[in-house]
């Protein structure tokens, strides 16, 4: 995996993947530039992990551990132009892809996430934005790790049973996610 950007900005949805996996720290630590999430985002991950806490969910202590350690920032609109663009994404899509896009469009940053919509409508509109998604991210983490096919098969299988994610059949890493879990 190769990012040509100098900061990888996470959409929520892979957040609560990554934390999902119990592997959140060791998925940072493999990413070759610096990852950063939105206000908005920190905001709606850190109050869904908290109503997840419950069910034996690490997940917000493991996003707290991230930002204490430094692992991941996190960022907010720095100009009027960021929010205006905000405040246009965010008549089409979520508050936390809208964020997460609009500044990575302005600051030519990458960015990561999983909805279908988000990803259709910024290769349409920024072709030069680069989108990466959850497998990409976490196969990269397991090759760069030298992760057992084992421990692959259980992150991947806790990211589909408590992240609730099935990439879809058109994913370019779809077959590769149903030969990591068998």
């Amino acid at each position: 995996m190769q990012i040509v950007h100098s900061h990888l900005l996470l959409d929520a949805c892979c957040v609560l993947n990554f934390c999902a996996s119990g592997q959140l720290l060791g998925i940072l630590k493999s990413i070759p530039v610096r990852v950063a999430v939105t206000q908005v985002v920190r905001e709606q991950e850190l109050q869904t992990l908290q109503r997840l806490e419950g069910e034996e969910n690490d997940g917000a202590s493991q996003f707290e551990a991230a930002i204490a350690q430094n692992l991941l920032i996190t960022v907010d609109f720095e100009s009027e132009e960021e929010a205006e663009s905000f405040v246009n994404y965010a008549a089409i899509l979520d508050d936390g892809e809208s964020a997460t896009g609009a500044i990575a469009v302005h600051r030519q940053w990458a960015m990561a996430t999983d909805d279908k919509r988000a990803i259709s409508f910024f290769r349409k509109e920024t072709p030069q934005l680069q989108v990466l998604s959850t497998l990409e991210i976490v196969k990269h983490w397991s090759e760069e790790a030298g992760i057992d096919s084992q421990t692959l098969r259980d992150v991947l299988n806790l990211i589909r049973v408590k992240g609730r994610y099935m990439p879809p059949k058109s994913h370019p890493l779809h077959s590769w996610w149903e030969t990591a879990r068998q």
